[in-house]
């Protein structure tokens, strides 16, 4: 019997959060506590393991949010069960193209996956609201 790998999916976007464009102004006072301090240092560090342990997948069939460093939590939504998708953005991340990103589907009341401090945050609404569209006709 021969081994069928799986499908391989395209992935059409895929970001850790933005550290400068999502919060300018703490890191700027990191940084300047760097100068001053090791523990900038130590705080731009922690900060951005944490950024690296966040990764959001938006693939043609579903979005995807991966979570933790040692331990690992996905959580999946496939592109036709959303029912509900908002982009938050202040006017600070707006300058910046960063914001939040939450996604619900039909299966559950609250919202899924929240993504807080995302790159473009517009593309990835408009690539979740794409395969809405291809999956329902």
């Amino acid at each position: 019997m021969q081994d069928v790998e799986p499908a391989v999916e395209r992935i059409m976007y895929q970001s850790h959060p933005a550290m400068f464009k999502a919060r300018p102004l703490l890191f700027i006072l990191f940084v300047l506590l760097v100068g001053l301090l090791l523990v900038g240092l130590i705080l731009l560090a922690i900060w951005w393991v944490w950024t690296r342990a966040v990764t959001l997948t938006v693939t043609a069939r579903c979005t995807r949010l991966q979570t933790g460093l040692l331990s690992r939590v996905v959580k999946e939504v496939r592109h036709w069960d959303v029912r509900y998708i908002e982009v938050r953005q202040g006017f600070l991340q707006r300058l910046m193209n960063v914001g939040t990103i939450n996604i619900s589907s039909a299966a559950q009341a609250d919202t899924e996956i929240v993504a807080p401090g995302m790159p473009d945050p517009m593309k990835v609404k408009d690539l979740v609201d794409a395969g809405r569209l291809a999956a329902s006709g």
